[in-house]
């Protein structure tokens, strides 16, 4: 599991190392994993370090000495370096050990900024080393004014930020213009909130992180990330006399006269991520449809609390204007039993809900929910602020709120909060939202009263729904690239996303079964 932190948590895990006086070693260790991933990232181009050009735009705290000594290194090892001093100082030490090793210096000013914006965008590696977590707001006057020309010109060469792109916020991910976007972002003891959440994701590219040292410090992560690993050890697996009313049943108020393929889509995504029976409740058209698109489902003519299910999924393909689905989703929301709230039920929510209830909105739905509870948050203010908008969401309605996007983040009303970014842009089209909806319905059918499995990750109780959610992310969105690399990475529809699902469940299942044969290997053979 990848695990982040806030830049005060950061902080103050590094409090009892530097107040023992190792903070020169801190630095040192954070400047050889910057130095080392500039190697790493040449070689992985073909381009060769001696002589390769490299410009290290340097603040004049420690981020700035992280990347002074980091280009003190590779200087000594045949690179052209040349530091770029953004500030009205610099961090002497790591400055002295540039300049000894033969680099560069320019102290940015007003005449030399177009040069030195020229040569850091022809350069084959930049190094953004300008602010660090403790930085409040983004870059101002001269320093802003480079870091536009430089993304401007788009840069040729490979773009690393040391420890998060300047003008992103380590805690919440909100960014301030300009940022230069980079390749590869480095960062140190643990990953910042920022570089897993939008839109400071889209700015840091790859994140590698480099440990120094403070990593037994850490408290609990502020924002998790599910690995494979983790997916495995979360995913249900029926028992050997398993039946199908045993391995969970889900219940589907989903569709419309209008949006009927809705209902299919939520359908088909159930069926494929493992329940023993999906039942449906809609109008006798849509009924139909799902008859014929899936022949597995049960379509039922009773009311919700005739229907015996372990969950419900309910408001896919739905409007104000289809009162009795509305009634429906209603009900199953005073059921007790887990839901998942998509789309057309989020406007028909009660004030307030409990935590196994699951609100799928995009940012223009939470928007939308945010003003009925009576809050101002627009569409652009929860996109520019998507961690701050998902945890928000969370405390005001009780619910766990996954709010769907290039980085699905979901926030459990007791803090837990994940980030996921597994999928493609292609997953962007009409239907995969309904698909995503079904994966997370059959996997609330199928929690059971088992906490084992998320305790062993870490995950209390209180945290479980979120985990499933955010288990559901991560399968619709691996099945996602699955269906399009098997076009060639080309565009897919969402009725591909649900035909990749079952494989790109068993393929992580593997590894889960692989650790158990394992585990086993030196039991006695029956006899």
């Amino acid at each position: 599991m990848i695990s982040a932190y806030t830049g005060t948590q950061v902080r103050a895990a590094e409090q009892p190392l530097l107040a023992a006086g190792l903070g020169d070693v801190l630095m040192q260790r954070a400047a050889h994993g910057l130095a080392n991933a500039v190697v790493h990232e040449l070689k992985a181009r073909r381009t060769r370090l001696n002589g390769a050009r490299l410009v290290v735009l340097a603040g004049k705290g420690n981020n700035g000495g992280d990347g002074l000594f980091a280009a003190a290194f590779l200087a000594a090892r045949g690179m052209r370096t040349t530091a770029v001093l953004t500030g009205d100082a610099a961090h002497q030490a790591g400055l002295a050990a540039f300049e000894r090793a033969g680099g560069r210096v320019h102290w940015l000013t007003e005449a030399a900024l177009p040069g030195l914006a020229a040569e850091a965008a022809a350069a084959d590696v930049v190094i953004d080393a300008i602010l660090g977590t403790g930085a409040q707001g983004g870059l101002r006057g001269s320093a802003a004014d480079l870091v536009s020309i430089i993304t401007g010109h788009c840069p040729r060469g490979v773009v690393l930020a040391c420890d998060l792109p300047s003008g992103v916020d380590a805690d919440t991910g909100e960014a301030s213009a300009p940022v230069l976007p980079a390749d590869l972002t480095v960062t140190f003891g643990g990953a910042k909130n920022g570089l897993l959440t939008d839109p400071g994701a889209d700015y840091a590219g790859r994140v590698l992180v480099v440990e120094i040292g403070i990593e037994e410090h850490l408290p609990e992560p502020a924002l998790r990330r599910l690995e494979d690993a983790d997916m495995a050890g979360l995913l249900p697996h029926p028992a050997r006399r398993a039946q199908k009313y045993s391995r969970g049943v889900l219940g589907v108020v989903a569709g419309s006269e209008d949006y009927p393929g809705a209902a299919v889509l939520a359908c088909r995504g159930a069926l494929a991520a493992g329940v023993g029976m999906v039942r449906y409740l809609g109008p006798p058209s849509v009924a139909h449809l799902v008859r014929q698109s899936c022949p597995e489902v049960v379509c039922s003519t009773g009311t919700v609390a005739e229907n015996r299910v372990q969950a419900w999924l309910v408001g896919s393909g739905m409007g104000p204007q289809d009162h009795d689905q509305l009634a429906r989703a209603r009900d199953a929301l005073a059921s007790g039993l887990p839901v998942v709230a998509d789309a057309g039920a989020l406007p028909a929510l009660p004030d307030r809900l409990a935590p196994h209830v699951v609100l799928t909105p995009h940012a223009g739905e939470l928007a939308s929910l945010f003003q009925r509870l009576g809050g101002g948050e627009d569409r652009e203010a929860v996109e520019a602020g998507t961690l701050a908008a998902v945890r928000q969401a969370a405390d005001r309605t009780g619910a766990t709120v996954l709010l769907k996007g290039a980085s699905t983040l979901v926030a459990a009303p007791a803090g837990t909060t994940f980030s996921q970014a597994d999928g493609t842009p292609w997953l962007a089209t009409a239907g995969s939202g309904d698909v995503l909806a079904g994966v997370i319905g059959a996997l609330l059918a199928q929690a059971g009263s088992d906490v084992g499995r998320f305790r062993k990750l870490g995950i209390e109780p209180e945290g479980q729904w979120a985990a499933i959610a955010a288990l559901g992310a991560a399968l619709h969105g691996q099945a996602g690239g699955a269906a399009s690399e098997a076009v060639a990475g080309g565009p897919i529809a969402a009725g591909g996303i649900a035909d990749a699902i079952p494989e790109t469940w068993g393929k992580v299942s593997m590894l889960s079964n692989y650790g158990a044969r394992k585990r086993n290997s030196h039991s006695q053979p029956l006899r």
